[in-house]
């Protein structure tokens, strides 16, 4: 696999993820959208259709779509070490602007939702402005863009973290076991299935970030896009979704090389 493969596949694919994942959660939160307050079913399938659509795209780079993917394939001895840089460096960058897209694509919807007078008031109650000397810790279209605890414990969070990504991993390092599933590309539709699944058993403490170019790409765009009112961009928190699913796919390969 060339350079230029893996360049090219991970960036557009990890592109399309983000624009349909960042789409669904856009839809459901920003008032004017057609899907406002669809809920998390809706969020779930359609981060689901987005590594699905995303998988299929980037299949000639692999499609890991995530570097903690990249991360247990690299442990597990199926990705050279030496490209492990460029597979990350694509993915964050794909990342970025799938998350740009997706303003761009509810550019109207985000103004109407962050200038919404409603909206203003509940961010400074007293005064009924914004306070732009005041940053929330989480901004109200945050969520758009990245993760965030609905309990902020950072053990509990790192934990569940671990844990939804661990699942993801030891599955991918596991299609292999089942005849022809790996080869045939129905294993890309699996893959799809099981983070609806993660989202829906293991997403309501964090959000299921389990990815960390899906939640540190994203977030860098929402602090950087000219967005109004849009508070902050939850600095604080951001580590828990990078380091969560790295130490989720090195035990993922570690229960893959003992156990199987």
């Amino acid at each position: 696999m060339s350079s230029s493969d893996i360049f090219t596949g991970e960036l557009i694919g990890t592109a399309v993820l983000i624009l349909l994942g960042g789409g669904v959660c856009a839809a459901v939160t920003l008032k004017r959208s057609k899907a406002l307050n669809a809920g998390w079913l809706a969020i779930t399938f359609g981060w689901g259709f987005a590594v699905l659509a995303g998988a299929y795209i980037g299949a000639k780079s692999g499609a890991h779509l995530n570097p903690a993917v990249t991360f247990g394939l690299a442990l597990d001895g199926a990705v050279e070490w030496s490209d492990v840089p460029l597979y990350i460096g694509s993915q964050l960058l794909g990342a970025m602007i799938g998350a740009t897209l997706v303003w761009l694509a509810y550019y109207g919807q985000f103004q109407a939702h962050l200038t919404d007078p409603e909206l203003v008031a509940s961010l400074n109650p007293k005064e009924g402005m914004v306070d732009q000397t005041v940053t929330p810790q989480a901004g109200p279209v945050l969520g758009i863009f990245s993760t965030g605890p609905e309990i902020r414990n950072a053990v509990q969070n790192l934990v569940t973290e671990i844990i939804g990504t661990a699942a993801l991993v030891l599955f991918i390092l596991t299609l292999g076991l089942t005849k022809g599933l790996a080869t045939s590309g129905t294993g890309t539709l699996m893959v799809a299935f099981v983070v609806v699944g993660i989202g829906l058993s293991l997403g309501g403490p964090t959000g299921y970030a389990i990815n960390p170019a899906r939640d540190l790409g994203p977030r860098i765009v929402h602090a950087l896009l000219p967005l109004p009112n849009k508070g902050g961009s939850d600095w604080g928190y951001a580590w828990v979704p990078v380091v969560g699913p790295l130490v989720g796919a090195a035990l993922a390969a570690g229960i893959h090389k003992i156990a199987f």
